[in-house]
């Protein structure tokens, strides 16, 4: 079960930092653990195979993993909304987000080019914290018209209240594959 396996490594090679951190960069978010991947990549297919989706989601950079190798398995196409808006991209749907680890606004983007009203979309991300980057993305799909489907998220720290923000935005489905309750004292307490 994928539940047990993200459990371990993160006990294994996670990192409580002050502040509600979980430093998991070892295997998802620097380094990457291609087999993980894999795994976490199938988990999604089955919470989510009831859906009918057309496109996955994600932003740069850390979601960028999880997004294209769920996309390989499902065969669709991945679009991840950028930061910067590149000099080359004009024609673009604009949201707003505020970086928890980094502890900083920022601006998402994504051209219109790639996100219509035809699309049914799968979110994919690394955390689910605060929901800001979620929110974001919804934003970004109601400017286009389309149509998020689910929302999955490799980890959730419940403690933090961000599926309450995503749920209020409007999210209809919210999967984490590893929920954790609590980092207080430098411990990982996991809510199932």
């Amino acid at each position: 079960m994928v539940f047990e396996i993200l459990k371990d490594r993160i006990l294994k090679d996670g990192k409580c930092f002050d502040g509600g951190v979980l430093k998991v960069d070892r295997f998802i978010n620097h380094q990457m653990d291609p087999y993980l991947m894999k795994q976490i990549s199938i988990e999604f297919i089955r919470r989510f195979a009831d859906l009918k989706v057309n496109k996955i989601v994600t932003v740069e950079a850390s979601g960028i993993a999880p997004a294209v190798m769920l996309g390989y398995q499902m065969e669709l196409p991945v679009v991840f909304a950028k930061k910067q808006q590149p000099s080359t991209m004009s024609d673009m749907y604009v949201a707003e987000a505020t970086s928890f680890t980094k502890k900083c606004d920022y601006t998402m983007v994504i051209s219109k080019e790639f996100l219509t009203k035809e699309d049914h979309v799968l979110f994919i991300d690394d955390f689910l914290a605060y929901g800001s980057t979620g929110k974001g993305a919804i934003d970004l799909c109601r400017q286009a018209g389309a149509t998020i489907e689910g929302m999955g998220f490799i980890i959730e720290k419940a403690f933090q209240n961000g599926r309450q923000i995503l749920e209020q935005a409007g999210a209809a489905r919210i999967e984490s594959l590893a929920i954790i309750e609590s980092l207080e004292g430098g411990q990982i307490r996991f809510a199932r």
